[in-house]
């Protein structure tokens, strides 16, 4: 029995060493061929598994498990191509970067990004939010005012709900003017966890 268990281990270890280099290899051909339009991987983090995308303009999907990967997955399908394929090994560097920020030994990030998931307004307060530096924060209504539009606190909200690459866009950074969390695409425990990592305080 213990003969058979471990002829069975040893067979499922091959698979997957099999497996992975054909999905390599797949990967590759579809590469070459012009065939891979969206890469994506997970990667394991503090706050739970982050489903990882990009095209070859850049990274262009940040996902939390609560969003449901398959449900975001088939967004990207649909929005962008439906040549989507595994490929880790397309977004190694931005993994290595996402990491290193929850290991504390990244402040900011330098990912080619692809915002075409966001327009108008929404991209302006998404190129705002870059600015606010590492262990600060500011609310919504200053970010309203730093984008022309003080009376857009609401469209501020929005714009930071529906941020497709949260954590490397750092919405997390936006909060109430009276200090208190406001909402967060990745529920508040992950908001609450980002600040306490970055030991954000007020620009204020």
């Amino acid at each position: 029995m213990i003969e058979f268990s471990e002829r069975l281990d040893k067979l499922t270890e091959v698979d997957d060493v099999t497996l992975a280099r054909l999905g390599h290899r797949l990967e590759q051909r579809a590469t070459e061929a012009g065939l891979l339009d969206v890469a994506f991987r997970t990667i394991d983090s503090p706050v739970g598994p982050l489903l990882l995308a990009a095209t070859p303009l850049g990274l262009v999907r940040v996902a939390y498990q609560r969003e449901g990967h398959d449900v975001v997955l088939q967004a990207l399908a649909s929005k962008i191509s439906p040549r989507i394929l595994a490929a880790p090994r397309r977004l190694d560097e931005a993994a290595r970067q996402v990491e290193e920020y929850f290991a504390g030994r990244r402040t900011a990030f330098d990912i080619a990004l692809d915002l075409r998931l966001s327009a108008g307004f929404r991209r302006t307060v998404l190129g705002h939010l870059a600015a606010i530096s590492y262990g600060h924060t500011e609310s919504y209504a200053e970010v309203a005012a730093a984008t022309g539009h003080p009376g857009a606190v609401r469209a501020v909200g929005s714009a930071c709900a529906t941020n497709p690459l949260p954590v490397v866009v750092p919405c997390h950074r936006v909060v109430r003017s009276d200090g208190s969390l406001g909402g967060y695409l990745g529920g508040l425990d992950v908001k609450r966890t980002l600040l306490e990592l970055e030991a954000a305080t007020p620009t204020s």
